[in-house]
Formats: C-alpha cells, sequence, structure tokens
C-alpha cells in the first residue's frame, strides 16, 4: 500500500499528523534533501505522494527536479505556515505543459 508523506517546518507539518499523514519536519536544507531521497527510494510501503512546504521546495529544486523524471512519488510543493509563495502553482503548471506540450492551464 502506497503512503503520503509531508515535509517542512514543524508548523506547517505537524497538523497533517492527524489525518493520518507521515510527517517529518526539517529544518535544513542537506537534512532535507537526504530525508527526500530515502523516502523516494523506500520499497516497502513506498511514499507515493510526498508534500514538501514552497520554502523547503524552493531549497530542494535540484533534488526534487531528479524525482519528476520518475513515475512515483509525485513531489508536490504545499504552501506553509509564512503563506503562499505561488512555487505550488508554477510547479504543477511545469509538469502540465511538459505532459500536454502546451500551456492549458493559463492559455499564455
Amino acid at each position: 500500500m502506497y503512503r503520503i508523506a509531508v515535509l517542512g517546518d514543524r508548523d506547517s507539518v505537524y497538523g497533517f499528523a492527524a489525518l493520518g499523514l507521515a510527517v517529518f519536519p526539517v529544518e535544513e536544507e542537506a537534512e532535507g534533501a537526504r530525508l527526500l531521497r530515502r523516502l523516494a527510494e523506500q520499497i516497502e510501503e513506498p511514499y507515493a505522494v510526498i508534500y514538501v512546504t514552497e520554502a523547503l521546495a524552493a531549497k530542494l529544486e535540484e533534488e526534487i527536479d531528479r524525482l519528476r523524471e520518475r513515475r512515483f512519488p509525485a513531489v508536490i510543493p504545499i504552501p506553509g505556515v509564512s503563506g503562499n509563495t505561488g512555487a505550488g502553482l508554477r510547479a504543477v503548471k511545469k509538469s502540465v505543459e511538459q505532459a500536454v506540450g502546451s500551456d492549458i492551464i493559463f492559455n499564455n
């Protein structure tokens, strides 16, 4: 069975534990990169979706881009307690453009 994880600062991720998601508070960029790789490569009870706060995702762009080439896990940026930076929407737009070949979301 696939699982869902949430990575980011403590205040942003702990609310997701109430929903039954695996939460991983991360403060340091290097720690976040190691954890993301470990979760992505887990074979027993793998993670299908890994939510990453936008602030942490900005620091882990290279690692996230590498995972984008794989089928699983889907790495989705989400706003943290500090607010929405728009990075999540830009990532979805980029993925849709890559899959479809044109911008069908904003028609630019």
